[in-house]
């Protein structure tokens, strides 16, 4: 018996949540798996309530469980507070206490929606990347860090264990792929980005077969959007992997075509527990009006398939349920074609994640 801990959070994370929920339902249950889903709370509805962004009896509840699934958190509803005192705040703890420190985000173009894109469908068509960000280190989590007085401070650090696993991690899904991984950095002016660079320079050693590549995030923001074919595996450090990840999301249309997965430590059977989301965040323009994009959070249910529960032909499924959705033309409002050139159908979440399912079942039963 497996538990799902779910933090659905504020904004559209209830609804995206509630499809991706109804996939996983139908899949455990085609394989006779039990699953037990419980829900907490997260972000700003947490706040609201308890006075926390997230409450350490939730924490240990993560702990317990198999894996967890979030939705969104944030809204201009709390953005005047303190900066550890908002909803984000929320994210960044159950990261550290969880210590999920490799957060992977795969970028696909899917081709029936090359009308979403900002850029040609020459350029865009094909793009297929793995943007690999590490997740519990770097400005985000460094001391010392505040206001003091005159001037504020945060501390960009790594420490080469941690530059060490996400550099091992990033390689071995290289050599999955097309064996070719780009690290990036600013080591030409950064301290710690020169560190960065030597310590994954060294760590290739392990993996001949992989070609590596140094780019300075700066160049990396320009030859993202110039050829983003060229790129396979992109192992970034924490606040440049944020950055360029949703950069990767504009690329082909939309954040909310993007899935991730924060994973931390092997568990026992070489499964990996995991915390997974859709990259978007909570939409408070759009909450409960019934038209979110659920695809980013059916997406990050087949990682968690994937990743946390070793079903991978299953996961590979859900991805095709989706692209086969997107190819008979239904859209949710977000990602519909204006002028289109053959006959869609745009549908609101909970009917997409209907349309999902239902193809879903066809491709399990044959």
């Amino acid at each position: 018996m497996f538990n799902i801990l779910l933090l659905p959070g504020d904004g559209i994370g209830p609804e995206v949540v509630k499809e991706a929920v109804k996939i996983l339902e139908f899949v455990f249950d085609r394989k006779g798996v039990i699953v037990d889903f419980q829900e907490e709370l997260i972000g700003g509805c947490s706040i609201d309530r308890y006075g926390v962004p997230l409450r350490d009896e939730v924490v240990e509840k993560a702990r317990g469980s198999s894996a967890v699934f979030l939705g969104a958190v944030g809204g201009p509803k709390w953005d005047n507070l303190p900066v550890d005192k908002r909803p984000e705040a929320g994210l960044l703890k159950i990261r550290r206490e969880l210590k999920l420190w490799a957060n992977i985000r795969p970028i696909k173009v899917f081709k029936s929606l090359h009308h979403i894109s900002p850029l040609k469908k020459d350029v865009i068509d094909g793009v297929d990347m793995v943007i690999l960000r590490e997740l519990t280190s770097d400005v985000y989590f460094g001391e010392p860090r505040g206001e003091f007085g005159d001037h504020a401070k945060n501390t960009m650090i790594y420490y080469k264990e941690e530059v060490e696993r996400i550099a091992h991690l990033g390689f071995k899904i290289a050599l999955s792929r097309k064996k070719k991984l780009v690290s990036v950095d600013k080591s030409n002016v950064l301290e710690v980005s020169a560190f960065w660079r030597k310590v994954v320079s060294e760590v290739s050693r392990n993996y001949p077969e992989v070609e590596l590549t140094h780019i300075y995030v700066d160049a990396m923001s320009y030859y993202l959007i110039l050829n983003p074919k060229r790129f396979d595996v992109v192992l970034c450090p924490n606040l440049f992997g944020d950055i360029l990840s949703d950069e990767a999301g504009g690329i082909i249309g939309s954040l909310g075509l993007c899935p991730s997965a924060s994973l931390g430590d092997e568990l026992d059977k070489g499964k990996i527990f995991g915390l997974y989301e859709p990259v978007h965040g909570s939409a408070p323009d759009i909450a409960g009006k019934g038209i979110a994009n659920p695809i980013a959070a059916i997406l990050s249910a087949s990682l968690m398939l994937n990743y946390s529960f070793g079903m991978a032909e299953e996961a590979k499924l859900i991805e095709k349920a989706v692209e086969k959705v997107l190819e008979d033309g239904i859209r949710t409002p977000d990602i519909a074609e204006k002028k289109p050139k053959k006959k869609i159908r745009v549908v609101g979440t909970e009917e997409f994640g209907n349309c999902v399912l239902k193809k879903l079942q066809r491709l399990m039963n044959k």
